[in-house]
């Protein structure tokens, strides 16, 4: 008979409006019905419940997590692998946070007086405005992200899910590339780097040759950039900035 709508939600710790929510709006859809009408939920109604649950914690919104979610060609243990990338980084960087929590609290309990490094040390020597600011100075990016957003805004869900098939495809792509030992000075390399930037271009915002440099910087430096590419396959990541590069010296 599968399980009540109820039970689930007593599961995953979520309630039963948001559970009415995901199957109003087609992103979990119980698999039956009771003889009175009711949801009833199997097991791979629990899968992809987990797996929507997984990608709101990373903060993917709800249209996003359909259209990776529908995808016919995706893999779910894909999934779970960029899942576990991306989710690692963040209890890492949680842990480190909460270890300098406790080192404040000792500190404050013993009347230590904490310099300012100490203080400020497990940000390590990335600000975390870095990027933001530097867009800003350089391109306007406060701008561009709001054109980003606006963008965004107008976008239905067949609109994601082509933006995802071009993501997977380009993925596919490049992916095969880097595993064929390709240079990221070639030819075939700045082709799909350049195609990489014409797609932002296309759903995003304007996105010039300096602009795309400074983002293949990060997709390297931001470790949550770099477990994105690098799921892609192997080396993706630095290859793919490289790649960035010398097709912006190649079209300058």
């Amino acid at each position: 008979m599968g399980y009540s709508v109820g039970q689930v939600a007593g599961f995953a710790g979520v309630t039963v409006r948001t559970l009415h929510h995901y199957d109003e709006i087609g992103l979990l859809s119980p698999s039956g019905r009771s003889g009175a009408g009711h949801r009833r939920y199997d097991d791979a109604d629990l899968d992809r419940l987990q797996q929507i649950l997984f990608y709101r914690e990373l903060g993917f919104p709800l249209d996003e997590v359909a259209v990776l979610l529908d995808d016919p060609t995706s893999d779910p243990r894909e999934h779970l692998r960029w899942q576990h990338a991306l989710l690692s980084e963040r209890i890492a960087r949680l842990q480190q946070m909460a270890k300098a929590v406790e080192h404040a609290m000792e500190a404050k309990k013993m009347g230590i007086n904490l310099t300012p490094e100490e203080r400020f040390e497990v940000f390590g020597d990335k600000d975390p405005e870095q990027y933001a600011e530097e867009a800003e100075q350089r391109w306007g990016g406060t701008e561009a992200y709001a054109e980003s957003q606006r963008r965004a805004a107008t976008y239905t869900k067949d609109d994601w899910k082509r933006i995802q098939d071009e993501v997977a495809d380009w993925g596919a792509r490049y992916a095969a590339l880097v595993a064929d030992g390709a240079p990221a000075e070639g030819e075939a390399a700045m082709d799909l780097a350049e195609e990489h930037r014409l797609h932002i271009g296309k759903w995003y915002y304007d996105c010039p040759y300096e602009m795309h440099t400074c983002l293949g910087d990060m997709y390297v430096a931001d470790e949550r950039f770099k477990a994105y590419y690098d799921s892609m396959g192997a080396g993706v990541a630095e290859h793919l900035r490289d790649a960035i590069t010398a097709n912006a010296v190649r079209k300058a």
